[in-house]
């Protein structure tokens, strides 16, 4: 017979935070990881992965925070999703519905990156997702952020589970299609 006043007691778990709210449509990811190497290495996963499956995953970007918070984009990359746009582009528009343009750094500022980022960054849903994703990259972390189909996002999770941290939000399909056209407009404007 146990002691119900006696606690449980167990070894300790690195921090894990999951969450997933779904309408069935996009799910923007925010990975947390210690260095920016395992963040790229999480980033190769995912290039991986979708090669090798029909998972889609419209788009994917390394991003750290620096001791200040000043968030920083990661090199966009030359990988082309299924939908023939850049992942990093698309990715970049994603982190603009995360951070507000006053903690985005010279990396994304001017360009077609950064007007991309500034106009996705402006709609109305950008403060819930803020909110909930923002926190995830905390100071001195480094992350990767995806915007890929629900029907993906167990895989994606599988497949970040080195990250310290991993939250989930469900965006609209309005939603995703304004990041997927602003990443269009964005590399029409670079000449890509």
């Amino acid at each position: 017979m146990t002691d119900q006043n006696t606690p449980d007691v167990a070894a300790p778990r690195p921090e894990t935070v999951v969450g997933l709210i779904t309408d069935g449509a996009y799910s923007l990811i925010v990975a947390r990881f210690p260095t920016t190497d395992s963040a790229e290495d999480a980033y190769r996963t995912l290039t991986d992965l979708e090669r090798r499956s029909s998972l889609r995953i419209d788009g994917v970007v390394v991003a750290s925070r620096d001791a200040d918070g000043k968030v920083h984009l990661g090199k966009v990359t030359e990988h082309s999703t299924k939908t023939g746009l850049k992942w990093g582009l698309v990715g970049g528009v994603a982190l603009g519905l995360i951070f507000p343009p006053s903690i985005l750094a010279g990396a994304v500022a001017g360009g077609a990156i950064g007007a991309a980022i500034g106009k996705v960054g402006n709609l109305s849903s950008r403060s819930d997702l803020s909110k909930e994703l923002e926190g995830v990259l905390t100071p001195g972390s480094s992350g990767v952020i995806a915007l890929v189909e629900d029907t993906a996002v167990v895989e994606i999770q599988k497949a970040l589970a080195e990250a310290d941290a991993i939250v989930t939000k469900a965006v609209d399909k309005q939603l995703a299609a304004a990041i997927d056209r602003e990443a269009a407009l964005a590399k029409e404007s670079l000449g890509t």
